[in-house]
């Protein structure tokens, strides 16, 4: 190593392919598929993926699944804090040493998580304000989702997920892509795409397109019923997608009479479809069963 790498002062050097497949084979590392496994390789990319974050030197960044670190030293370049969270022992392990090599003037602003993104319950530190990261794609909603429930303190983000997922998060009601990740996204954020990211900077390159999703922390609708009971019927809305909301609601609601006092309440037609409705009328229509049942047990 030189004195110029060394200098604790000096910004992070990023990763590139030579050196991640250099580090993948001192670890003894191959990507796999069944965790979603696709690093990035481009400097260029990583760069992209932080100045379109907006990441700025008062966030503490979540990132989940870093891998071998190509995103999270563009991160610690910002200035910000970053937890990282690793469900790899290997790499988890060895994260905190690519850190001190690539990036000695930011690794007192790191930590890594060696968990599943899926099952924590907290995270050490300042709350964080950002999640930036590449998602494992295999369960790349399951762990936004969980992560957005977990922690209000998130003010923003971006993530790089599959194409096909990101039109899925961003796409408003009425659209063809529009469906369950759409709505309970957008009980928490407002989502948008931020662009397409071509297969070339991953090794190994997947065999489908990827995408950027932005988002920013929005006010949930304001009801007075709770988050799990409104996703409950987003479910219920979806699962068959061809049936008015009439009759694919009467199973989540018990009755048809239940169904319709809750479109009524909500002020949506009762032939409607789930696809034409956003998250606020979602929301009111579980408020409205929850009235019904209330009027239920009060006779």
């Amino acid at each position: 190593m030189t004195n110029e790498q060394a200098d604790p002062s000096a910004g992070p050097r990023f990763l590139g392919p030579a050196e991640v497949r250099l580090l993948a084979d001192r670890l003894g590392v191959r990507p796999t598929k069944q965790r979603g496994q696709n690093f990035v390789i481009d400097p260029n990319t990583v760069r992209r993926i932080v100045r379109t974050s907006a990441i700025t030197s008062d966030d503490v960044v979540l990132e989940v699944g870093p891998g071998l670190g190509s995103l999270t030293l563009a991160l610690l370049a910002t200035g910000a804090r970053v937890v990282a969270v690793e469900v790899d022992p290997v790499l988890a392990q060895a994260l905190p040493a690519t850190i001190a090599t690539y990036a000695p003037g930011q690794a007192d602003r790191f930590q890594v998580v060696e968990a599943d993104a899926l099952r924590i319950t907290g995270l050490p530190g300042p709350p964080p304000t950002a999640l930036v990261a590449n998602l494992p794609y295999n369960i790349s909603v399951p762990v936004l989702l969980h992560l957005l429930a977990l922690l209000p303190s998130l003010r923003h983000g971006l993530v790089l997920v599959q194409a096909e997922v990101a039109d899925r998060l961003a796409a408003p009601p009425g659209s063809r892509t529009y469906g369950v990740p759409s709505v309970k996204a957008a009980w928490f954020a407002d989502v948008r795409r931020a662009g397409p990211v071509p297969r070339t900077v991953f090794w190994p390159a997947p065999n489908v397109d990827s995408g950027l999703v932005a988002w920013t922390q929005r006010e949930p609708p304001a009801v007075d019923v709770a988050r799990a009971d409104v996703f409950a019927v987003v479910d219920a809305a979806f699962a068959q997608r061809r049936k008015t909301l009439r009759s694919a609601l009467r199973q989540v609601a018990g009755s048809t009479e239940a169904v319709e006092a809750a479109l009524e309440h909500a002020g949506v037609d009762p032939r409607a479809r789930g696809e034409s409705l956003d998250v606020t009328q979602f929301a009111r229509i579980a408020e409205g069963l929850a009235v019904w049942a209330g009027r239920g047990e009060s006779t």
